[in-house]
């Protein structure tokens, strides 16, 4: 009798199973474009050894992870801090492991999630000369070129200077390069990751665009002594670093979903790449220089 109600409750587990709905079939991750807004979720892939890519299709975030904890560069806008945070937990790392948060420029589209990103981790906040200042104000100050064109964001006090040296966290070691011409401030990025028995230069090149609101000529020295120089002399110095592996904060400036994803077409590797984002900028910057001089409005 025992044996007859063992196979009868046996049958009608199977029958249940059989019967019971089925999980419906996991969504396709998003594919990214160079269309792609600011704001469309993106998925998190691991860019080269510790070097994961967090951020959104059109804007992003770089985690650079260790056992002593991680670096997270650029937090782009607090709108999209939640996105930002799962991708983290979903590459399989944790919050409160984030020791430091860089960044690349203070505009409002790579830093404005910066104050919550902070808050939520406890990471320390490290940025470089006026730039992180702005971070502390909430708003850059009239020697950024977008001064008048670029929204404020959540302000984060306090900011940790770092105007020379490098970012250390127990293996991990970054070297900030400053850049300045997009914002006075503006920093570029560079360490060494491995992968096996392959190690890469990494290199996560600030905007080197010309682009200011009405009011602002780089080459009025009046005004901005030197600023145009000390542009032209951050596009060069892109062009001679060590750079195996070119990644930038917005990510059709290096032309990463061409590299990266999916719909990938070519190799993530290009050692050549610096020195042509350099030529390319160079050429923009004195296309912009000879407008301001001719008096026409770019």
């Amino acid at each position: 009798m025992k044996r007859i109600a063992l196979v009868l409750a046996l049958g009608l587990l199977s029958l249940g199973a059989k019967d019971a709905p089925k999980a419906p079939p996991k969504a396709p991750d998003p594919v990214c474009t160079d269309d792609s807004s600011w704001t469309d979720p993106g998925a998190p892939f691991r860019i080269f050894g510790n070097t994961w890519y967090v951020g959104s299709c059109g804007v992003s975030a770089i985690l650079i992870t260790s056992k002593a904890g991680h670096v997270l560069i650029d937090v782009p806008m607090d709108q999209n801090v939640p996105m930002i945070e799962a991708n983290i937990q979903r590459a399989g790392f944790k919050l409160k492991d984030i020791k430091y948060i860089l960044f690349s420029h203070s505009h409002f589209d790579h830093i404005g999630g910066v104050a919550r990103m902070a808050r939520d981790t406890g990471a320390t906040v490290v940025g470089r000369g006026s730039d992180a200042d702005a971070v502390e104000r909430g708003k850059g100050g009239r020697d950024d070129p977008q001064f008048y064109s670029s929204g404020p964001f959540p302000a984060h006090q306090p900011v940790q200077r770092l105007d020379q040296g490098l970012v250390l966290l127990g293996s991990l070691a970054l070297t900030p390069v400053p850049t300045t011409g997009h914002t006075p401030g503006s920093t570029s990025w560079t360490w060494r990751s491995c992968e096996k028995k392959r190690c890469v230069q990494i290199v996560y090149a600030d905007s080197l665009t010309a682009i200011s609101d009405d009011d602002y000529k780089f080459s009025d020295e009046a005004a901005n002594p030197g600023y145009a120089q000390a542009f032209r002399d951050s596009v060069a110095r892109i062009g001679k670093l060590d750079c195996d592996l070119l990644i930038t904060p917005h990510p059709s400036a290096s032309a990463m979903w061409e590299r990266f994803g999916p719909t990938a077409t070519r190799s993530p590797i290009d050692p050549t790449a610096c020195h042509a984002l350099s030529l390319r900028t160079g050429k923009l910057l004195e296309a912009r220089l000879a407008k301001e001089a001719a008096g026409i409005k770019p």
